[in-house]
This record gives C-alpha cells, structure tokens and sequence, in this order.
C-alpha cells in the first residue's frame, strides 16, 4: 500500500479515467418520502412510475450542490512551485541530493486580504510561488474555461508546519472571494462532502463523496490524525478544501492511499480543528506553537492489558514518562491510564493527539488518568514551545541560495541554525544544506551540514561573498575549502569545473 502526498507534478495531455459510479442512477433508485405512488402505462402496457416528484427533489438537490461548489470554488487557487526538492522520495544514500522541480498544488483562499493555506510539501524548497485564481464560472458546456481570463499572483510563504503539513502564504490582492475557517465545524461519518481542487493539474475540478472515519490514524509511527473520506482526490488535490453540504471547511485534502497509484477512495484531509489552529499561529507568528509535557503513550490492546493487568483493556496508556519534564514533575507515571484531556475524554490515541495538539500554549493541561483502581487528576505545566528548527531541510532556500558550481544549497550561518550543525562560532560561515543533482557539476566532496568558513584562506562571512568568490574563478582553478563539520575542521580541494 502506498501512501502518496497529492502534490502533482505530471503534464497535461494525459488520458483520464473514469473513476467515479452514476450517484443519479442510485437517487433515482430511491423511494421519496410523503410522494404517492402516481403511476403511468408503457408501451407495452405494464405501469412504470410517473418521476415527476422525484425529478422535483433531484432538481433541488443539484441546485444545491451547484450553488455550494460555485460557492466554495471561487475561493480555491491553483498553486504552482518551482522549487528545489529530494531527487528520490525513497531514497536510501546518506545525503540528500536535491534537483530542480515543478509542482502543481491547491490553495484555499481563508482572508480577502490575500491568506492562502496550503500543504507545506507542495511548497517545501519553493524558489517560486504562483497562484492562479480560479477562472469566472461558465454556464454552457460549449464556453471553453480556457478562453477565461485568469489571474496569476506571486506569493510569498508567510510560515510552514511540518508536522501538520500545513503552510500560508500571501498574496498582494485586496477583495478575494474566500471561504470561513472555523475550527467547531460538526464532522460526521456517512455525511455528505465535496474536495475541491487541481487534480493532476486540472484546475477547479470539484468531486463529491462522504465522511468515511471522523478521526483516522493513518500511520502507527506519525500521531496525526485525519478526516477520511471517499471522495475522489489525486495528485494535484493536495492543499485544496473539503467542504461540507453547507459549504463550511471540513478539512484540507493532503494525502491518499493507493496501490495503483490513483485515486481508491482512501482520501485523508487535515481536520479543520487543526487547520485553524495551525493557520491562526503561523500568520501571528510565522511558526506553530505546540505543548509538549514530556511523557510517551500508545494505544491499549488486550494483550497488553491482559499482561499488565490493566482495568480495561482499551483506551491509552502511558509507556514512559521524561526524566526531569513537566509530567514527571506532576506526578504522572508509566502505566497511567489517560481518561480525560482538558475535560475531554481520551478512547484512543487520535484523542489524545488532538486535545493535545489544540490546548493552548500559555495554559496548564489538565489530565485525569486512572492508576489502579484510584482515579487522579493532575495539572501540568507544558514546556514553553521552542523556535528551534528541527532538522535542515526546515531552512527555507531560494535562489540565491543555490550556487551551482559547489553543487550545493546553501544559507548564511546564524542562531537558529547553529545548533543543528554544532557551531559555537557564529562570526561567519556558510551552511550546506543539501547537495544538488550529481548530473550538474563534479561532485565536490561537501555533504549537508557542512560549514564553510573560507575559500583559498579567505574567511566566509555570507553566501552573497562565497557567490562572489566562486564567480570569479575560472575553470580549471584550485579550490581549498575549510569546512567544519561535527565541530571538526577539515579541508576539501577540488579543481573548479
């Protein structure tokens, strides 16, 4: 089973398969309630139904799916990133090699003012962002969308989450038709839902569905949690809304699983819960603030409670608890069964996912477990959230950032970085943070996380200088790079090609 980001990097001109079912042939198939039976004669004399009253609601029900997608799709973008991105997802070399791509999203517009959310991997080593607002609706099926004229704005990206996959950007435009995001919007399984978006790069493509799961752990290894839905979504959906019958955002469309590589009905969408909360941190200040209290839990099962000899053999428990961090400090313990976050009960892992996820930062949370038979509750005071970046890849790279002739990405040494590459030196330098595609110039013996302090005995202070220095070298001359890595020096020669 593979599970795939619906970014979109695929050309137009494809075939396209049929991939949904006749949803009128099924309504049809339905008696319409407070309706007499009122018959008429055939041909051949055997009575058949007289639709005028079902044809009446079915008129009706598409005018109100009309109206809610018109709705809902003037306020969807198509995203377009040109950007620098891992040569292969599944890759298993040590570094990461990046190359040049081009990648077609969706956006959802949430501000007239310009705040567009999306998924951070359909922006994730943008050089360039572009939004294409959607074109003007059309009435006849002989008015080509093409002819419309449509309206291309640059973007900048305001913030990101990588764990949520969630990222805002702006554009400068005033008046944008927009959708409400809400975080109390009522999700229910079986209701009815529309995901809106670019699939394989055909824009404003609505496709409708229902809530499969409400709250859907995808993966055992990634706490996440997810809207699942039926509802058609490819390659190219990701970042795009799905919205309910009243037009209101249930979620954001980011990924799909599939064995054959389209879509099987296995669609997941960011819960608007999430979504909000997310959009609300990163337009204030430019990152998500997340509690942590520094404990570990996983899900019951009966084995386990069998063998530990637990009071019920479901719910979640907790497996360990941080030395030194706040839920040691509050007494919880390993072997605590989490009954209740914030007054919120916890059946599952997606719980208490969630209720930790949405609690604020400045707050303490209140966790209500069972020990035994002896129900405790106690107050934590979460760690203060960090501003750290977690890993290399959270820089964000632009042109500029690019310098070929090393065959690598690269970004000016600063606070925030240093500790990711263990420099203590903060006067200069330069930070590779991913090599380019081997096919461009020979391999130079740099590697992610590499510091460049000089050029040729020449101390590097910014990557406009090391950009500079490498400009004017010609082919053929020598290169002698100091390089810390590890908090150890080192040399890398190599003749410039």
């Amino acid at each position: 089973m593979l599970i795939r980001h619906l970014r979109s990097r695929r050309s137009w001109g494809k075939p396209v398969r049929c991939l949904g079912r006749s949803i009128l042939g099924t309504l049809l198939a339905l008696p319409i309630a407070g309706h007499a039976q009122v018959t008429r004669t055939s041909v051949a004399g055997a009575p058949i139904p007289n639709p005028s009253g079902s044809t009446n609601q079915l008129m009706q029900l598409n005018s109100s799916i009309q109206a809610v997608a018109a709705k809902a799709s003037a306020a969807v973008v198509q995203i377009k990133v040109s950007s620098y991105g891992q040569e292969d997802e599944h890759a298993t070399h040590d570094a990461m090699r990046v190359v040049r791509q081009h990648v077609v999203g969706s956006g959802i517009i949430v501000d007239p003012d310009g705040y567009i959310l999306t998924n951070a991997h359909i922006v994730e080593g943008a050089q360039r962002i572009r939004v294409i607002l959607p074109p003007r609706p059309v009435d006849s099926q002989l008015e080509l969308r093409t002819t419309a004229r449509m309206q291309i704005l640059d973007a900048r990206l305001i913030g990101k989450n990588k764990d949520s996959d969630i990222a805002l950007l702006k554009v400068e435009a005033k008046g944008l038709p927009y959708l409400h995001l809400r975080a109390n919007v009522p999700v229910h399984q079986g209701e009815l839902v529309f995901a809106i978006g670019s699939p394989e790069g055909l824009q404003d493509t609505v496709t409708m569905g229902m809530v499969s799961a409400v709250t859907r752990q995808v993966d055992p290894n990634d706490s996440m949690v997810y809207v699942q839905t039926d509802a058609a979504i490819n390659p190219g959906n990701s970042g795009g809304p799905l919205i309910d019958v009243n037009g209101n955002i249930v979620g954001m469309n980011t990924m799909m699983l599939s064995h054959g590589g389209g879509s099987e009905g296995l669609g997941f969408a960011l819960p608007a819960a999430i979504v909000d909360f997310d959009y609300e941190h990163l337009r204030k200040y430019g990152h998500v603030q997340r509690v942590t209290i520094g404990i570990t839990a996983q899900e019951v099962t009966p084995p386990l409670a069998a063998g530990l000899g637990l009071a019920r053999n479901w719910g979640v428990i907790v497996s360990d608890v941080i030395a030194d961090g706040p839920a040691r400090e509050a007494g919880l313990e390993p072997g605590d069964i989490v009954l209740a976050i914030d007054g919120r009960s916890v059946r599952g892992m997606p719980d208490l996912v969630a209720a930790l996820y949405l609690h604020p930062p400045t707050d303490n949370v209140k966790i209500n477990v069972l020990r035994g038979d002896n129900r405790l509750s106690f107050n934590v005071a979460p760690d203060a959230p960090s501003d750290k970046l977690n890993n290399l890849s959270d820089i964000p790279t632009d042109e500029q950032s690019l310098i070929f002739r090393l065959g690598a990405l690269v970004t000016s040494l600063d606070a925030r970085i240093a500790p990711l590459v263990h420099a203590e030196d903060l006067t200069g330098g330069v930070v590779v943070v991913a090599e380019t595609q081997a096919t461009g110039p020979a391999p130079t013996g740099l590697v992610p996380g590499d510091v460049i302090r000089s050029l040729n005995n020449t101390p590097v202070e910014s990557v406009t200088q090391l950009r500079a220095m490498v400009h004017n070298l010609k082919p053929g001359d020598s290169v002698a790079l100091e390089v810390q890595h590890d908090r150890k020096l080192r040399y890398v020669a190599f003749e410039l090609e």
